[in-house]
């Protein structure tokens, strides 16, 4: 009887997640129609259609600029974020230390701190040292945000690890740099590559601490949709959510489907040594 029932809750279980997903979701799709709309107001379903706000996004400097600055500071975030946070991750994993645990407690505080708060902080210490409005101040802010997203996706990936892989290396002679770049990395790459794209994500959407860091001459993507829907009602918004609801979608979707899926099968041919 027991066995029997399992697979029947199972399947409610799939379908009550399915039905909750979509749920989540369907307001965000609404977004892709209304950036199609022929009229200059937010109406669902459209009246008409056209790509007129497309072209207003993409012939509008202000919005290309700010569209180049998020894509430049996110790629960036991504990188230096992946490198620190794989770093602090190993360091962590490995430390025999007491305090290997409260450094990672010490580490996953920016996700703790209201951003309101950590904004105001941020931009009365960046005020004084010339960093608000620059790239490389967005950039330390958002790294510092995304940073323990990276470790906590790499800490999962460290925790199915098998060190005597290394062992085995360096017993034929692959000296650290090499098992590191052989071994370590194969092996983890899907915590390293969840952890960029968070990063990336993180950097590309944030708007709450930016507000505090923008400036005329450099302005975020965010931060420009944030003005659009407070101060005017250009529809052009919508044709910017659809394409960064876009680039995610694709994003998640090429890491699910493509990369996952290589890892997998590279992990499954076992790591050059």
């Amino acid at each position: 009887m027991n066995n029997e029932v399992r697979p029947l809750t199972k399947v409610l279980l799939s379908i009550l997640t399915v039905l909750i997903a979509i749920w989540l979701i369907a307001p965000m799709l609404i977004v892709f129609p209304i950036s199609f709309s022929g009229d200059a107001s937010f109406q669902f379903p459209p009246r008409s259609w056209s790509t007129r706000w497309y072209e207003s996004f993409f012939t509008n400097s202000q919005w290309t600029d700010a569209l180049g600055n998020s894509a430049v500071i996110g790629i960036l975030v991504a990188v230096i974020a992946t490198v620190l946070g794989t770093i602090a991750a190993l360091a962590i994993n490995r430390s025999t230390s007491r305090l290997a645990r409260s450094a990672q407690t010490l580490m996953l505080t920016p996700m703790i701190v209201p951003p309101i708060i950590a904004g105001a902080g941020i931009y009365t210490f960046f005020l004084n040292a010339d960093l608000v409005g620059t790239i490389f101040g967005f950039v330390m802010v958002h790294v510092t945000l995304a940073l323990p997203l990276v470790v906590i996706a790499v800490n999962a990936s460290l925790s199915g690890y098998d060190r005597t892989l290394e062992l085995a290396a360096a017993s034929l002679g692959a000296n650290r740099l090499k098992t590191f770049f052989t071994v370590t990395v194969p092996l983890i790459a899907p915590g390293l590559l969840a952890g960029a794209v968070f990063a990336f994500v993180t950097s590309f959407d944030e708007v709450i601490i930016a507000q505090f860091m923008v400036s005329p001459s450099l302005t975020t993507l965010p931060i420009m949709m944030y003005t659009s829907v407070t101060r005017t009602t250009d529809p052009t918004i919508a044709a910017a959510s659809a394409l960064v609801l876009g680039a995610i979608l694709v994003a998640f979707c090429l890491y699910q489907f493509v990369v996952v899926p290589l890892t997998r099968s590279s992990r499954n041919r076992g790591p050059a040594a």
